[in-house]
């Protein structure tokens, strides 16, 4: 912190600038996705997304597809995925980026954003090892609908704070919470009025999907008990 006055005034918290600012990308995709809601929670189409809307938050964000009830591939990836990764996500399961012991969690929640249409936002603490140190992730999961109009697609965007080091690097999950979409709502991650304004542009090519097939390995499955410090948070107040 940087202190300003003798008497302790005008004291800046720079842990909490700095939260602000790794935030402002999943703040300002939040509000855009939340634009193009409608009016009674209907959840917007893959093909309404226009990368000019968020283009500040491009190098974070990436678009999914279901391919299973519980996996979802990645279409198109920001560049900050590949740096954690040391690899182009393109065509990689959504899952890669989690450690192999919390993957039913992610599956879990990316059921339910599939087939409720809910919010998932995830607080993500990365696996430490040598030359790999604290580093701690926000994972933001909105729904969209395809062409078709079914619940297939979504888009999302991951957040690090903490220095990447030495690459692969996988996160456990420390907490989830899932919401259902409402209309009007803001982004919940800081104060609302805070968040960018997206401006709907005409379409650029910046989140074009190519058509690379991708063919999945088979589900594993895994045993082992859900770490103590996991937690599930769910609310349906709205």
């Amino acid at each position: 912190m940087f202190e300003l006055g003798g008497d302790g005034k005008g004291v800046v918290s720079m842990t909490e600038r700095e939260k602000e600012q790794r935030l402002a990308a999943l703040k300002q995709i939040e509000s855009y996705w939340r634009e193009l809601l409608g009016e009674d929670g209907q959840v917007p189409l893959r093909s309404q997304i226009d990368p000019r809307g968020i283009e500040s938050a491009l190098e974070y964000a990436f678009l999914g597809e279901r391919i299973a009830p519980m996996l979802a591939k990645l279409r198109v990836a920001g560049t900050h995925l590949n740096d954690i990764m040391g690899l182009d996500m393109a065509g990689m399961p959504l899952s890669t980026l989690i450690a192999p012991e919390d993957r039913e969690q992610l599956g879990a929640a990316v059921s339910k954003l599939f087939s409720d249409g809910l919010v998932i936002r995830l607080h993500l603490v990365a696996e430490e090892g040598f030359g790999k140190g604290r580093l701690t992730g926000d994972m933001l999961l909105l729904p969209l609908r395809s062409d078709l109009g079914d619940m297939s697609r979504m888009i999302g965007a991951l957040v690090t704070h903490g220095r990447l080091g030495r690459t692969p690097r996988r996160f456990r999950i420390e907490s989830i919470s899932m919401r259902p979409p409402v209309a009007g709502e803001h982004p919940q991650f800081t104060d609302p009025s805070d968040a960018p304004k997206a401006t709907l542009k005409p379409p650029l090519q910046g989140l074009s999907e190519d058509a690379a097939v991708y063919r999945p390995a088979p589900a594993q499955s895994r045993d082992g008990k859900r770490p103590p410090y996991l937690r599930l948070v769910i609310s349906n107040d709205d």
